[in-house]
């Protein structure tokens, strides 16, 4: 039997003692600006974080994303050549369409050290292209001496609104759009095909004089098909080819519309878009191999799939078999529990892709 000696203080000592022991780690954390705060095109504003249980911080990188893009391997921005290009440079790769290449890198907006004010944080500027739901990443450098570094994250979603006025929509893209041949011939590889699942480039002029992408319903954009048996209208603003013939795509925006005559002439062989399948919402402890299982994903008419995986949320992960049915990666070191999530997209052998599908990985100190 266990003794306590010294009273009623050393009691309530002991249990004070025990409710610290029981408490939370003390979590490296991005406290301005706020998850799901509102911020404007092109503002400035002060990042700072509270670096929490991790005092051997060496330096803070922090990134743009828009919320669906691939993450991409981070490179500090003293890599680059010179200051007066950074801007530039981080704002080209933000905006870059997302690539499988792993060398293809996300430069950092800030980098701060202890010296910045406040420590570890500074001017954030946010991208004056930047619209509609944003992922700001920050990733913090932990000194752990002759051992080397290790990194601890934190990631928010804030929402972000141009002040100026848009003025007019527009498609990056042919007008007319033509998709396909009369009497092709359906084969993997083609783009333009019966189950092809798409998206149109939608541009905004704005009174800023900077055009922004609006192709995103999370921008406030909606989409109409005059004619769905030929352009049927999906989630997220994607779009699907149902058949032959024309239709007038129109899209809205903040008052404003713009319509894309289409006109399509596929194969006449029927075919629908795959089904992307990434396996169940897990939690996993650092350290631990993670296996992301599309085995399931299918195809209406039972042909052989291929497989692209990518990241789009968290710090990046080297992810192995990228194009291949399971991918995998190691759980990293966090110090709490921190959100990994990885999308999915399967295509049939004749070209068409299925609808990205997410998983989400719960990493656990």
């Amino acid at each position: 039997m266990t003794r306590l000696i010294g009273g009623p203080g050393a009691i309530a000592t002991a249990v004070a003692l025990q409710v610290v022991i029981a408490s939370p780690v003390w979590a490296f954390k991005i406290v301005e600006p706020k998850e799901n705060s509102t911020l404007k095109s092109g503002q400035t504003v002060t990042a700072k974080v509270d670096v929490g249980s991790d005092p051997g911080i060496v330096k803070v990188r922090y990134f743009w994303y828009r919320e669906n893009d691939e993450t991409l391997v981070q490179q500090d921005e003293v890599e680059r050549s010179g200051p007066p290009t950074q801007e530039k440079i981080a704002d080209d790769r933000f905006f870059q369409k997302e690539s499988v290449f792993a060398n293809v890198v996300a430069v950092a907006t800030l980098t701060s050290t202890a010296d910045s004010t406040p420590p570890f944080g500074g001017a954030l500027k946010v991208p004056p292209e930047a619209i509609g739901p944003m992922r700001l990443l920050a990733v913090a450098e932990v000194s752990r001496g002759r051992l080397g570094t290790r990194t601890v994250f934190d990631e928010i979603i804030v929402n972000v609104e141009p002040e100026a006025e848009l003025k007019a929509i527009d498609f990056e893209t042919e007008k007319p759009l033509i998709l396909g041949r009369k009497g092709q011939v359906v084969t993997y590889g083609q783009v333009d095909v019966p189950g092809k699942i798409f998206e149109l480039p939608v541009v905004g002029e704005f009174a800023d004089g900077v055009t922004r992408p609006l192709t995103s319903p999370a921008t406030g954009t909606t989409y109409h098909s005059s004619n769905e048996k030929v352009i049927q209208v999906l989630q997220d603003g994607l779009l699907k080819i149902v058949g032959n013939g024309k239709t007038t795509i129109t899209v809205t925006n903040r008052g404003k519309q713009a319509s894309l005559d289409v006109s399509v002439e596929v194969g006449e062989e029927p075919n629908e878009p795959p089904i992307a399948i990434p396996g169940p919402n897990r939690r996993v402890k650092s350290g631990t191999k993670v296996e992301l299982n599309g085995l399931n994903s299918r195809d209406p008419e039972g042909e052989a799939l291929f497989y692209t995986w990518s990241q789009v949320r968290g710090s990046k992960v080297p992810l192995l078999d990228l194009n291949m049915p399971k991918a995998s990666f190691v759980a990293p070191l966090v110090s709490e529990p921190k959100l990994f999530r990885f999308r999915l997209k399967v295509t049939d052998k004749k070209g068409a892709d299925s609808l990205p599908a997410y998983v989400d990985v719960i990493v656990e100190p």
